[in-house]
């Protein structure tokens, strides 16, 4: 079919349903003298969910428009996103992501053998590569590189320096890769940009780069990995997917965030050329539609009631799944995805760390699964509080932990709150942290707080809930079987990596990675400080 296509069809295929094209005449030029050579990358972190339809559909026009198409495992990309993937995982996930991402192109009726698959690490460790990665490090600044990856990677208050490697990084792979264009969604424009302003400066080439548009998930937000309601995972059981669809965002008439909507026009429309609505003979029938412009119009007019278009939607979207789900079911898959992506309920702080092609950390409790269940979290009650005898922003607690003693516990809370608020309140202390001297003084725990950056900072302790008592145990939800180390190791900074995922909600919720630290009798939480920091 692409031999037949004159060069301004394949444009017309290649940017149909993008959001942006950076370098339009680039492509353009290539189209009239070769085919173009285009790459996607994914980081091996999270299971895919069904949102990587998009980009697939988009290398189905890709591939129709006679593009030669390299998929990217970024494996090494997982690690520096703030250690999304383990190291240990890193070779398990990205076997899981090449047999679904595979799974899903053969669902969708991609050819495999017009496509190149590349694991990052097979070039992204080689002596050429690593000196680039020299070369561009002493020309990008601290702040472009934290521009850069602003919207991909993971912002925290403290960023590790693999974060800021990272998009460098990725500008490197066009080079190696030998591409004319990245495609990628458009939440990396700057990562996009950053190349385009550095390459030359290393005297490669610019490469021109297709971007998606962000699809909303089925929250009416982002469509994340670390977000289980805003997403139906590509094993999803079909009455998983009834269920998600059903609680899904969809109002009658709007048209906004509207991530059901939003599946029909990325996914459904541009691999099948149609959609088809299926309802009572009594509110209309069924009808197919030709073009998504009449779906949108027809809904915001209320004309297609919510609960058809999902259940229309759950027909196609099963359609699509059950060929991933019948591949998956081979005990060897079904291997692959619960080592890949462990149980982090059933891991025993203490027991063997998974590994790897044999790489990996030896043995123990120190190279276990990062799993919160590891801290000891404890509501106590400060019953007593004073100044640092030799340091003025300091205050001296005693806590009580529920232990036959109180802790001593050092704070620098003096700039924040009075003596008098914190007095016989309870609070949140971690508890199996090394004891540490301040100023002379053995601090023996951590008091929680929340925190926003600013001119002031503002910090508030964390709230347990109402009937509490020195002593509960504080839990993240899922996680409550697990068993906190005796001590946390400082120097495999396990608090430190854990710490990075504890926020405080737009609800003042205290969450590790979306879900809720809770004590038996409820949630933690905070007076005022959404979106804050837990420290």
């Amino acid at each position: 079919m692409a031999d037949q296509l004159s060069p301004d069809e394949k444009f017309n295929l290649i940017t149909r349903n993008l959001q942006e094209v950076l370098g339009e005449e680039k492509v353009k030029q290539v189209l009239q003298e070769r085919e173009l050579r285009v790459y996607w990358g994914t980081a091996t972190t999270g299971k895919p969910h069904v949102a990587y339809f998009v980009p697939m559909s988009k290398i189905a026009d890709f591939l129709k428009a006679g593009c030669e198409v390299t998929v990217l495992f970024a494996d090494l990309h997982a690690y520096l996103d703030n250690m999304k993937a383990p190291w240990e995982l890193l070779e398990l996930r990205v076997k899981y992501y090449e047999q679904v991402i595979k799974a899903m192109l053969e669902s969708i009726g991609v050819p495999l053998d017009k496509l190149k698959f590349v694991k990052g690490t097979n070039f992204q460790l080689s002596r050429e590569y690593t000196l680039d990665v020299y070369r561009l490090s002493s020309m990008v600044t601290e702040h472009d590189a934290k521009k850069a990856g602003a919207e991909v990677v993971k912002q925290v208050e403290h960023p590790l320096l693999s974060g800021l490697l990272y998009p460098g990084l990725q500008a490197l792979d066009e080079e190696y890769l030998k591409v004319d264009a990245q495609f990628g969604g458009v939440d990396q424009r700057k990562i996009f940009t950053l190349a385009e302003k550095y390459l030359p400066s290393l005297g490669y080439a610019k490469r021109a780069h297709l971007m998606n548009p962000m699809v909303p998930g089925l929250t009416g937000a982002k469509m994340s990995s670390s977000e289980e309601e805003s997403k139906i995972d590509l094993l999803d059981s079909k009455e998983d997917v009834k269920k998600k669809l059903k609680k899904a965002f969809c109002e009658p008439g709007n048209i906004q965030n509207n991530g059901v909507l939003s599946f029909v026009k990325y996914v459904l429309f541009p691999l099948r050329g149609g959609f088809s609505i299926k309802r009572d003979a009594k509110w209309g029938g069924d009808k197919v539609y030709s073009v998504f412009e009449e779906v949108e119009k027809d809904f915001a007019a209320e004309m297609i009631h919510p609960g058809d278009l999902k259940a229309s939607v759950e027909v196609a979207l099963n359609e699509l799944l059950e060929p991933i789900r019948k591949k998956f079911e081979s005990p060897e898959l079904r291997k692959l995805t619960s080592e890949a992506y462990p149980d982090p309920s059933k891991t025993k702080a203490g027991g063997k760390g998974v590994k790897a092609g044999g790489g990996g950390g030896g043995g123990g409790g120190e190279d276990d699964e990062l799993a919160p269940s590891r801290l000891d979290i404890r509501v106590g009650k400060i019953i007593s509080v004073e100044k640092h005898p030799d340091a003025d922003s300091l205050y001296l607690e005693k806590i009580d932990v529920g232990e036959p003693e109180p802790r001593t516990v050092v704070s620098g809370l003096v700039a924040y709150i009075s003596q008098e608020n914190l007095q016989d309140r309870l609070v949140l202390v971690l508890c199996n942290l090394k004891p540490q001297k301040m100023r002379g003084i053995e601090s023996q725990a951590m008091l929680l707080c929340a925190s926003i950056e600013g001119e002031p900072r503002k910090v508030e302790p964390l709230d347990p809930p109402e009937g509490s008592s020195p002593g509960d145990r504080v839990f993240v939800e899922g996680y409550e079987s697990g068993k906190p180390d005796d001590r946390l190791n400082p120097k495999k900074k396990v608090w430190e990596k854990l710490q990075v995922d504890l926020k405080i909600s737009d609800e003042c919720v205290a969450q590790w990675k979306d879900k809720q630290l809770m004590t038996t009798l409820g949630q933690i939480t905070c007076k005022t400080l959404k979106g804050g920091n837990i420290s």
